[in-house]
């Protein structure tokens, strides 16, 4: 008896008792009507740790070939941001990389090129949540990539603005709470990201 006692007791600690949900979405990139990249993107919940990592790869033609790969890794504990690592490449080679973490109740931000930003302000929601979470009753979100907050603007019918530092605006749609649809302002090119059915 006191074997099968002994038995249940080392099974039920080998078990993972905690919350263990993981959450996959897929888009295509788009550029004029023509899929240049995709994303991929997860959420997985364990206990009260949320992890969120994004996988961008954009394979296109401007003058010349060009390759971009976005890599984001995200934490939330108990919905608020923990800690945040961006790192973009251009053909091969690092472009830029932003590290957020938080220290207490404020964030340590460093860039690849030395600069260093204090931000005082709890972060609860953040650019990489717009895939998994509608931004209702949310007006503004922090940006990973380059450690600022950005603002949103509900515009209606499930849709909404972000306007980043650079007030460059990026639209989000939204059915049944789910991200369907995204336009990207990059810059010199305008890009969307379109959901897998």
């Amino acid at each position: 008896m006191a074997r099968y006692l002994l038995l249940g007791t080392v099974l039920f600690f080998l078990t993972d008792h905690t919350d263990n949900t993981r959450t996959d979405l897929y888009f295509d990139v788009v550029l004029k009507n023509k899929v240049v990249g995709s994303l991929m993107t997860s959420q997985k919940t364990v206990g009260s740790k949320t992890l969120y990592h994004s996988t961008t790869n954009i394979q296109t033609r401007l003058i010349v070939d060009v390759e971009v790969d976005y890599n984001y890794s995200v934490t939330f504990i108990k919905d608020q941001l923990e800690e945040a690592n961006v790192e973009i490449t251009i053909n091969d080679k690092p472009h830029s990389k932003t590290h957020t973490l938080r220290d207490k109740d404020t964030y340590q931000v460093t860039k690849d090129n030395g600069d260093q930003i204090v931000l005082k302000d709890a972060i609860d929601y953040s650019t990489i949540l717009l895939y998994f979470e509608e931004p209702t009753q949310i007006d503004q979100c922090y940006s990973e990539q380059d450690g600022s907050m950005n603002h949103i603007i509900d515009l209606g019918n499930h849709i909404y603005k972000k306007i980043n530092a650079k007030n460059k605006e990026n639209l989000y749609y939204y059915e049944n709470r789910v991200l369907k649809k995204a336009t990207i302002d990059g810059g010199i090119i305008q890009l969307e990201i379109l959901a897998h059915n």
